[in-house]
């Protein structure tokens, strides 16, 4: 059995290289630049009004002749001579020769002679060329997380294919004789099945399309072909449930057969102590805990450091952590470091009731987890305590 810390710095360890795909930059949201893209404009690519007002040539006078009219989107250009100007509108094209944009606000009309009052700078409210980014130059670098902020850039500078890392594919196995589908009659001795939806709907969040979904029953020449197949046909395999040491877990014996190269096996932690990490060929392996409430805590600790890495990202892999205060004491049980489900509030965060494995009705309301390292077992109200934020 490993630490915390010891199972992060292993995930963080293990080589994976990404495949990469030329897509369209439409759809790209949340996924990861494989290459640097360079701009092959200049951006803005002509002198640019930052406000609606008059494009003026000046002199040494505050009245102006105002010549022509330019929008946004003209191609005309205007030669003027000293004292004269056009009406300009944002984003519309400066002539030229002229050398300062006055705003609307400054100025009073009267046909086509206009008074300017206070000062006039030169190249005042003139968008340069390239003042954004000069043709040639880095618009977005390799390992960049598009966003759709950054997917407006792009698509500004006429981008409309990217190359990115594209996600795995990825294979659930779910396996328990126990559990049916929602939406059949429920038997004695049944549940009902969540955490393949649960880990459908996680994956999703990481734009993650191409998931196969498996059932297996307890039983172990089942359990050992479907892994088997699981492995060969995706990047990355999910298997929930059979991984503890019950009579009828079969998945760790199984994974050995297959010749899987364990990484890990066992946390010290709560919930997810039997959580299994391995690699077989190029392929890499997460047995989760049956328990719904451990399954999703091991996914988003450290499942989602993996995908990430599969995804390209190169640095700050895992959840975003914080520190905030906690609003009532905590007295741990145990020796192990626990994930506690809690909610979060601007500067505090409350650890929530329901803390146990099989509970999933506190994580439905749950934004955080706090987590508590195993040499700390009693924490005060209002200290600070390390606060991971879910994925919402």
């Amino acid at each position: 059995m490993i630490s915390v810390s010891k199972a992060l710095s292993i995930i963080s360890e293990v080589s994976y290289t990404p495949k990469v795909k030329t897509v369209p930059l439409k759809g790209t949201n949340g996924l990861v630049l494989s290459k640097n893209i360079d701009s092959s404009i200049h951006m803005p690519p002509f002198r640019q009004s930052a406000m609606d007002g008059y494009a003026l040539l000046l002199h040494d006078k505050n009245t102006y002749q105002i010549i022509g009219e330019v929008k946004a989107g003209d191609p005309d250009d205007y030669s003027l001579l000293p004292g004269q100007g056009v009406r300009i509108f944002t984003g519309a094209r400066v002539p030229n020769n002229a050398n300062t944009v006055v705003i609307q606000e400054k100025v009073i009309r009267s046909e086509d002679i206009i008074t300017v009052h206070g000062e006039v700078n030169k190249n005042q409210n003139i968008r340069a060329i390239g003042e954004q980014i000069k043709k040639g130059d880095i618009a977005l670098a390799k390992g960049t997380k598009l966003s759709p902020a950054g997917i407006g850039f792009l698509s500004g500078l006429g981008v409309n294919e990217v190359q990115v890392f594209t996600p795995p594919s990825v294979a659930i196995i779910t396996t328990g004789n126990e559990l049916i589908p929602p939406g059949q009659k429920l038997q004695e001795g049944k549940i009902y099945e969540s955490n393949s939806l649960q880990l459908q709907s996680v994956l999703e969040q990481s734009k993650i399309k191409k998931i196969n979904k498996y059932i297996v029953q307890d039983e172990y020449e089942s359990t050992k072909e479907t892994i088997r197949q699981a492995i060969i046909n995706n990047d990355l395999v999910l298997i929930s449930g059979g991984i503890s040491v019950g009579d009828y877990d079969f998945v760790k014996e199984a994974l050995s057969e297959l010749r899987t190269e364990e990484l890990f096996y066992k946390i010290k932690q709560k919930p997810g102590k039997p959580l299994f990490f391995g690699r077989n060929n190029k392929t890499l392996i997460f047995a989760l805990p049956g328990n719904p409430a451990s399954s999703l805590t091991c996914y988003y600790i450290y499942v989602i450091p993996v995908i990430q890495k599969m995804m390209g990202t190169i640095t700050s892999l895992g959840l975003k952590r914080t520190m905030k205060s906690l609003t009532e004491d905590f007295v741990k049980k145990g020796d192990r470091a626990q994930f506690l489900k809690a909610k979060t509030s601007e500067e505090s965060v409350e650890v929530l009731e329901g803390q146990s494995s099989a509970m999933l009705y506190s994580y439905a309301v749950a934004d955080a987890l706090v987590f508590i390292p195993e040499n700390i077992n009693q924490i005060d109200k209002n200290s600070l305590v390390e606060t991971i934020l879910l994925p919402q």
